[in-house]
């Protein structure tokens, strides 16, 4: 005997979600001819990571505990309110995520935003500068991020490595034009999310990792300053279009602390017409992309 009503489990809440959101909604092109009115199983399992048969399974009941990720991924893939959120979370058998911990979720009226922006190179970090979510033009520019390990998608890890043999965030060269006030700038803003989210496990990992592990880091986390990230300017040595100088823009949402990321060349500008190539040329054969 079920105590589940029809139709309220977790296959079939993901199924309803994923049946209702539209391709161009997820900043998917729009065919004409096509029976699914939402999206489609691979177009999910594509924007959340994860395989096609991973979400068949998922919908037909018989993959019922996705890991605490991957429901995180599946949430941002189908644009769920935080109701909707934590309602997954709880039919996967998992606590939500609690005041005082890192948010990972986009609310849908970023996502909706996030999509019209078109191919200018966007990401979306939270608090903790973990990477979770970025466009084709982020991809584009600095190579695609599927490329390293989860673990390893977080700007503060990359900045200041304490594994000799990291993979890079960027799959080719970025230099800043002030390289020591950008490393200043993050370790201040890793120190202000700690307060912001004292209970969060995952951001006293990162800083107790680094402090250990990271000289620089150390040295500059004993400064005790706490201030926001600051705009920086960029040098992308793309392997296709050549160096590229980008203006690095950070938006910050209030509530969550996610941090939008942004991409801009200067307009007119030769460097405005080889960030427009990046999304046209790619990379080039052999590269790890």
């Amino acid at each position: 005997m079920t105590t589940t009503p029809p139709g309220a489990g977790l296959g079939a809440m993901i199924r309803t979600w994923r049946n209702r959101l539209p391709p161009s909604a997820a900043g998917l092109p729009v065919v004409r001819k096509r029976r699914a009115v939402g999206l489609r199983r691979e177009e999910l399992a594509d924007l959340a990571g994860v395989s096609v048969d991973y979400v068949v399974r998922l919908e037909q009941g018989r993959a019922t505990t996705p890991s605490a990720s991957v429901v995180a991924s599946l949430a941002r893939a189908l644009q769920l309110s935080t109701a909707e959120r934590d309602h997954l979370y709880r039919l996967a058998q998992i606590v939500p995520p609690a005041d005082g911990t890192i948010c990972d979720h986009l609310p849908p009226g970023m996502q909706r935003v996030l999509v019209r922006l078109g191919d200018v190179p966007v990401a979306v970090f939270a608090a903790d500068w973990q990477l979770v979510w970025w466009n084709h033009g982020w991809a584009a520019l600095l190579g695609d991020p599927l490329a390293s390990p989860p673990r390893m998608r977080n700007f503060a890890r990359d900045r200041f490595p304490v594994d000799v043999d990291h993979t890079p965030l960027a799959l080719w060269p970025v230099t800043e034009t002030d390289p020591d006030t950008a490393d200043a700038a993050l370790v201040s803003d890793l120190r202000r999310a700690t307060g912001r989210f004292p209970r969060d496990s995952r951001l006293a990992a990162l800083v107790r990792d680094l402090n250990a592990g990271n000289e620089r880091f150390a040295e500059l986390w004993a400064t005790g300053e706490v201030t926001a990230n600051r705009e920086v300017h960029k040098r992308v040595d793309h392997p296709s279009v050549g160096p590229v100088t980008v203006d690095c823009d950070v938006l910050t949402d209030g509530d969550t602390e996610l941090k939008i990321v942004i991409m801009t060349a200067a307009p007119g500008s030769e460097d405005e017409t080889k960030l427009q190539l990046t999304t046209v040329v790619g990379p080039p054969a052999g590269t790890r992309n």
